[in-house]
């Protein structure tokens, strides 16, 4: 077991599964205090009892980050428990959805997604932030994607969401120079996780059989394992690294993104024709 996250509470949330889950077990592996939360019981039950079997102890607690009120409850109860211990906040929580185009994408699914992805973040990052400015110590890890770095058909909710949370963090990053927070932006490729095969099809346009179809393609292309990118991740908090891309497929579309800012479109395009065979 390692320890270098002795005196460090480390709070996730989206801890119920995938990179989450991950993120909550190996931070307790390393020797924090976790506080893991998600919407869904059940499995973040399991969570927890996975983290028992191998000794490791954490608090789990329901919670909607679309739920404002619900959040602000949720860092009032939270922040008398960490009495001076240094705080990580880990904001994972986030949902894919699949309703193809924007001309065909509900707005109500539109700005579900975005009360999720985006002000989820920014909902919990405002509630903990009396207690990073207080300490003058801390980190704050966002969950972007490569969703967040390059903008890709049928995607235009979830890329809009990443497109902010890299935004927010890297106007956080500006705003903390100089203190001991810290922010991390982290942009993850294909992970090994279950978010497009829980981004049920919206509307009248979208079949299951399409979502199916979608799902085995991205399954067959999804490079990196939820915990490989847990363990990338703790490792930029541990370094203080304030952006992390995470994957072979996460690189190439940082690089193709910086050379070919207006041509990646384009180029990407007929890769991603060639690769899915699904128009929408």
């Amino acid at each position: 077991m390692s320890a270098d996250f002795n005196n460090c509470v480390v709070v996730v949330t989206g801890a119920a599964s995938g990179i989450g889950r991950q993120l909550a077990l190996q931070a307790a592996d390393r020797g924090a205090f976790v506080i893991a939360a998600d919407i869904n019981a059940v499995p973040l039950e399991e969570t927890k009892q996975l983290g028992a079997r191998k000794g490791l102890q954490m608090e789990v607690h329901v919670l909607d980050v679309a739920d404002k009120k619900a959040v602000y409850e949720f860092a009032e109860l939270i922040i008398p428990q960490l009495k001076g211990r240094k705080l990580i906040l880990i904001n994972n929580a986030g949902v894919g959805l699949f309703s193809g185009n924007f001309h065909h994408t509900n707005q109500d699914d539109f700005e579900w997604l975005m009360n999720i992805n985006l002000w989820g973040v920014i909902r919990m990052t405002k509630a903990f932030y009396p207690y990073f400015m207080e300490r003058n110590e801390g980190h704050i890890v966002n969950l972007s994607s490569v969703f967040g770095l390059g903008g890709f058909a049928n995607q235009t909710a979830y890329c809009t969401a990443k497109f902010g949370v890299r935004g927010f963090t890297e106007a956080l990053r500006m705003e903390l120079m100089g203190t001991n927070i810290y922010t991390t932006t982290v942009h993850p490729g294909g992970i090994k996780t279950n978010i497009m095969r829980a981004a049920k099809p919206k509307g009248t346009f979208l079949t299951e059989e399409m979502h199916a179809k979608a799902t085995a393609d991205f399954d067959k292309i999804a490079m990196t394992t939820p915990e490989r990118a847990a363990h990338l991740i703790l490792e930029a908090v541990r370094r203080k690294k304030l952006r992390l891309v995470i994957g072979k497929d996460g690189r190439v579309i940082d690089m193709m993104t910086r050379l070919f800012p207006v041509a990646y479109t384009r180029i990407f395009k007929k890769r991603m024709d060639k690769a899915f065979k699904v128009s929408v």
